[in-house]
């Protein structure tokens, strides 16, 4: 089948190699020159686990190409995924601009049937905008041409989104016709043929369907966020409780883990969306506002162990940080809890020394010229002479890192744990001094 998709981000960019690995033309577009010159010269302007290698392998094969040519993007494909951002706007709705702005350029310039498949992340309704605009963009070209808009939201987590893709747990398609429908259950038989997961609803429910999924997932963090705080103050250890609640199959273990915070591009922005949704129609969605700010105040709690030990004034101090990107496996620095972390400690006098195994250079670009804050070439290397060590990114690599080097580095042996890689009672008997999230300290051995 030939598959247009526009846009070569996160979601584009997956999506389109994933559709040509299963023997489909596809055409990329953005209008991003760089990105399309850097994806022609082999490489990928995003870090995502596997997803070089797929890119590589299809474009070798002629069944993924990429283009900044809006025309020639347009008259390749039946079916037309647009996978653009939807940046949050300053009340907190989504940014369809983009989006749209993707809809009338296709039907400017189709000369034939089209499935229009709202890939992004849009809010309830954005269906009927998008018609909108490409039957406005055909009346005025005289043309009553036919087309579908279909709703398939994606649901890939950064650092698995190639996997996601090729093993989706489901599938959701929002549609009105049957021709559009059996396209789309064309496109996705290869990915669901040990087992039917894909589900056809209406468009406004596939199109709500991303926003509850995101906005569930944002909660259950949240939640445990707000019992670690409760736990540390009745001196309960949030581990043990995770364990316990996450044993009831009603629940499960998945987003319980207690941390620094979420972030990234989905759960800030589609949990803000999703609460502007609310307003919009008259209603105050108190759980979701919660979330949001339970969220903000968990950003500030590594800061407020630091300043609990070392004083509100950290002028002359200076503090090694490991990981910068919101989550492991991705290089992506929106939304990222160490954006703050970072803020917050210049801001009190400190000095930053920074380390994260991907993010260095996306760091430094949403970071540009942040006095107090240098970079090094590797974990070990932000240690000498600091005050202590914070861990705001689970990066597997500092999962099991030299404690002697740790030890003998710092001025004092001194760890504030953003993600709980370690045990309480084994950093006692290691001899440093060991500040988790909702987890109770020992006394050092």
């Amino acid at each position: 089948m030939k598959i247009t998709v526009v846009g070569t981000g996160y979601v584009g960019l997956v999506t389109g190699a994933c559709l040509a690995e299963m023997g489909n033309h596809v055409v990329c577009l953005d209008l991003d020159a760089r990105k399309i010159e850097i994806l022609n010269n082999g490489g990928i302007p995003i870090h995502e686990p596997g997803l070089l290698e797929v890119v590589q392998r299809n474009a070798k094969g002629g069944r993924l190409e990429f283009t900044t040519d809006v025309d020639a993007a347009v008259a390749h494909g039946t079916v037309q995924f647009i996978a653009v951002g939807t940046p949050p706007d300053e009340d907190g709705s989504a940014d369809l601009k983009y989006v749209l702005a993707a809809a009338r350029a296709i039907g400017e310039r189709m000369t034939d049937y089209k499935v229009i498949v709202d890939k992004s992340t849009v809010p309830v309704g954005t269906a009927d905008k998008v018609h909108a605009a490409v039957a406005e963009a055909l009346a005025a070209r005289g043309e009553t041409m036919e087309f579908s808009v279909v709703s398939n939201p994606e649901f890939l987590k950064e650092g698995a989104a190639v996997e996601d893709f090729m093993r989706p747990d489901r599938i959701i398609v929002g549609a009105e016709d049957e021709r559009a429908i059996l396209l789309m259950r064309s496109i996705y038989a290869p990915f669901v043929r040990n087992r039917d997961r894909l589900l056809v609803m209406d468009l406004r429910s596939a199109e709500f369907t991303k926003y509850a999924a995101n906005a569930m997932l944002a909660t259950r963090i949240s939640f445990m966020n707000e019992l670690s705080r409760l736990a540390e103050r009745v001196g309960a250890d949030i581990e043990w409780v995770r364990q316990g609640i996450g044993s009831d199959p009603r629940i499960g273990t998945h987003f319980l883990y207690p941390g620094a915070g979420y972030g990234g591009s989905c759960f800030p922005k589609d949990v803000k969306a999703l609460v502007r949704s609310g307003a919009e129609v008259g209603l105050n969605l108190g759980v979701l506002e919660a979330v949001e700010a339970a969220n903000e105040r968990q950003k500030q709690v590594l800061v407020e162990k630091v300043v609990a030990r070392f004083g509100a004034d950290l002028s002359g101090r200076r503090f090694a940080m490991w990981g910068l990107a919101f989550k492991p496996g991705t290089d992506d620095m929106r939304e990222a809890p160490s954006r703050v972390i970072v803020a917050d400690l210049i801001a009190r006098g400190a000095e930053v020394v920074a380390y994260d195994p991907v993010a260095m250079e996306e760091a430094q670009r949403v970071m540009p010229g942040q006095a107090g804050l240098r970079y090094a070439a590797s974990a070990p290397e932000t240690l000498p002479g600091a005050d202590a060590l914070l861990i705001v990114t689970e990066w597997k690599e500092f999962r099991s890192p030299d404690f002697d080097a740790i030890r003998a580095q710092l001025k004092q042996p001194l760890v504030f744990d953003g993600r709980n890689l370690f045990e309480p009672i084994d950093m006692a008997q290691l001899g440093i001094e060991y500040h988790a999230i909702g987890r109770p300290a020992p006394k050092r051995a």
